[in-house]
């Protein structure tokens, strides 16, 4: 070879080597530049002051929002906070008392008046007569029959039914049982009567009512001759 082909060959060879060089320390491309886009309504790009930016901002930040609603939690509607410094008044709460309905019991109405009282007016049954009225509510007999408009001759004619007038003053004369008791009385023996109102006048001063409770019977019971009676 010819020493003028030897020194361009050496020459090319040089100049490939300084061009592979240089291809190595040049980068192949350069990268696009990164460009954020804001996220509305986001704690990452919202203008607003004092957001948290990152992960670890915005976890202290909800931490610190929950301890702030179980410590100050947000009055309710209508009621005003206590100023600071200040201590809440609670608000006292009346209990009222229950209602109930109850159901009112009205007690059986009675033709005999309680131990020791006198009623206004009293109707006479079968039986019955005014002495013996006047007997049982401890009343003067005369004045029961004046109240009631009545004569002495009209008292043992009088029949069930009359409305007599009871005296609210007086007493009778002397006893007002007119046979013992507690006894047995049977029916069509010794007194004619076939009402326990009768037997309770041939007693005197013993309601109807009390015979009847004791013996079980109805106070408007007709009696049979033979029948006894427990009388209290």
């Amino acid at each position: 070879m010819s020493r003028k082909n030897r020194g361009l060959t050496i020459a090319s060879t040089l100049l490939l080597i300084a061009l592979l060089l240089s291809a190595c320390e040049q980068p192949y491309s350069t990268p696009p530049a990164v460009t954020n886009t804001p996220i509305a309504n986001s704690y990452f790009a919202s203008p607003v002051p004092n957001q948290p930016s990152t992960m670890e901002e915005l976890e202290k930040s909800g931490t610190q929002t929950a301890i702030a609603a179980v410590v100050s939690p947000t009055p309710a509607i209508g009621v005003t906070a206590p100023a600071a410094g200040t201590t809440a008044t609670p608000t006292p709460i009346v209990q009222l008392p229950a209602t109930s309905t109850q159901a009112v019991i009205v007690p059986p109405t009675s033709t005999s008046a309680p131990a020791g009282s006198k009623p206004a007016t009293y109707v006479l049954k079968n039986g019955e007569f005014p002495f013996c009225i006047a007997r049982r509510f401890n009343v003067e007999p005369e004045q029961l029959l004046t109240a009631s408009g009545l004569t002495s001759a009209q008292a043992d004619s009088l029949s069930a039914g009359t409305v007599l007038t009871i005296p609210q003053s007086g007493a009778f004369p002397g006893d007002r049982s007119w046979h013992d008791h507690p006894a047995t009385f049977t029916v069509g023996t010794t007194y004619n009567t076939n009402t326990v109102y009768g037997v309770a006048c041939y007693y005197g001063d013993i309601d109807p009512s009390l015979i009847a409770q004791t013996n079980g019977i109805p106070v408007d019971a007709i009696l049979t001759a033979g029948q006894t009676l427990t009388i209290p």
